[in-house]
C-alpha cells in the first residue's frame, strides 16, 4: 500500500527536478562570445553557475505551480532573482564586506578575479537582473510592473542593501533583539519573500491570498536565516561549502550571540510555524511550499 509522501519529500523531489532547470537556464544568460569583456563573462558565470540549492528561485516557480502556473512561464523571473542573490554573495565575500574565501567549496570570486572584477561581476549581474524580469511575460503588465517593484524594493536599501549596512554597524557592538531582527528581516527574509510573492505574481490570486504568502514568505526567509547563524556554529563545514566561524571571528550580531545555541533552534521553528500557519489561515493548501520552508530548517548547509 504506497503512502502520500510527506512535504519535505515533496519539495526535495522539486528540487531535484526544478534546481537543474534553474542551472540550465542560466548558462544560457552568457554564452561564451558574448558582446562584453570575456574576462568578466568569465567572473560572471564562475559564481552564477558555482551550484547552490537554488532555493530563492524554486521558491518562485513552486509558489507559481500551487496556483496552477507552468514553470517555464515562470523561469526568466525566478532567474532574475537568483542572479541578485548571487550578486550579494560577490561583494558579501569581499575585504571590505565579510572578507571571505570560500564560498559554495571553492575560492571567492574576488580571490580568483581580483576585488575589482569581482565587483564589477556584482554589479553587472544585479543590473541584468531587471533587464530580464522587464522582458515580455505572458503577465498583465500592471502584474509584470508589481514583480519588478517588488524584487527592487527586496534588494535595495528598503530590504538587502539596508540590512547588509545594519549588519555591518552591528559588528562588534552590543546589538538587541531588536536590531536582530531589523538585520534578519531586511538582509535575508526580504528577498525570499520576493521569490514567493514574484511567483504569485503569475496567477490571478486574491489580494488576501497574497498577503498570506506575503506572510509565509517573510516567516520562511526568516527562519532560513536563523538556522544560517545556527549553522555557522555548529554546521559542518564540508557540508556548507564555507568556513565555519565566520560570524564569531567579525563579531556579528546573530541569534547564537544573544540567545544561544538551542534558543536559535526553537526561534527557527518558531517562525517556521508562523510560515505554514499563515498558509493554512489563508487556505492555501500547498505541500510543496511546506515542504520547502521544514527544508530552510532542517537543512545542513
Amino acid at each position: 500500500m504506497s503512502h502520500p509522501r510527506s512535504p519535505v519529500d515533496a519539495a526535495q523531489a522539486y528540487l531535484t527536478s526544478f534546481a537543474p532547470a534553474v542551472d540550465a537556464y542560466l548558462a544560457t544568460l552568457f554564452p561564451e562570445g558574448a558582446p562584453m569583456p570575456a574576462r568578466l563573462r568569465e567572473a560572471m558565470n564562475y559564481s552564477l553557475l558555482a551550484g547552490g540549492k537554488r532555493l530563492r528561485p524554486v521558491l518562485c516557480l513552486a509558489t507559481a505551480r500551487t496556483f496552477g502556473v507552468a514553470e517555464d512561464v515562470v523561469m526568466p523571473a525566478a532567474a532574475a532573482i537568483e542572479l541578485v542573490h548571487c550578486y550579494s554573495l560577490i561583494h558579501d565575500d569581499l575585504p571590505c564586506m565579510d572578507d571571505d574565501d570560500l564560498r559554495r567549496g571553492r575560492p571567492t570570486n574576488h580571490k580568483v578575479f581580483g576585488e575589482a572584477t569581482a565587483l564589477l561581476a556584482g554589479d553587472a549581474l544585479l543590473t541584468y537582473a531587471f533587464e530580464q524580469l522587464a522582458q515580455p511575460l505572458p503577465v498583465p503588465p500592471d502584474r509584470q510592473m508589481a514583480m519588478v517593484r517588488t524584487l527592487a524594493h527586496a534588494a535595495g536599501c528598503y530590504g538587502m542593501v539596508g540590512g547588509q549596512m545594519a549588519d555591518l554597524e552591528a559588528e562588534r557592538r552590543d546589538g538587541t533583539p531588536e536590531d536582530l531582527a531589523y538585520i534578519h528581516t531586511h538582509k535575508t527574509a526580504k528577498l525570499i519573500q520576493a521569490a514567493v510573492l514574484i511567483g504569485s505574481w503569475f496567477a490571478d490570486v486574491a489580494e488576501s491570498v497574497r498577503d498570506a504568502l506575503a506572510r509565509f514568505g517573510l516567516h520562511a526567509g526568516w527562519a532560513f536565516q536563523i538556522m544560517d547563524d545556527w549553522l555557522d556554529v555548529a554546521g559542518d563545514a564540508a557540508e556548507m561549502g564555507k568556513a565555519r566561524g565566520s560570524d564569531e571571528r567579525l563579531q556579528k550580531l546573530t541569534y547564537p550571540r544573544l540567545f544561544g545555541l538551542a534558543e536559535t533552534r526553537r526561534q527557527a521553528e518558531a517562525h517556521l510555524a508562523e510560515a505554514v500557519g499563515a498558509l493554512a489561515a489563508a487556505g492555501i493548501d500547498s505541500p510543496l511550499l511546506v515542504g520547502l520552508a521544514q527544508r530552510m530548517v532542517e537543512r545542513q548547509r
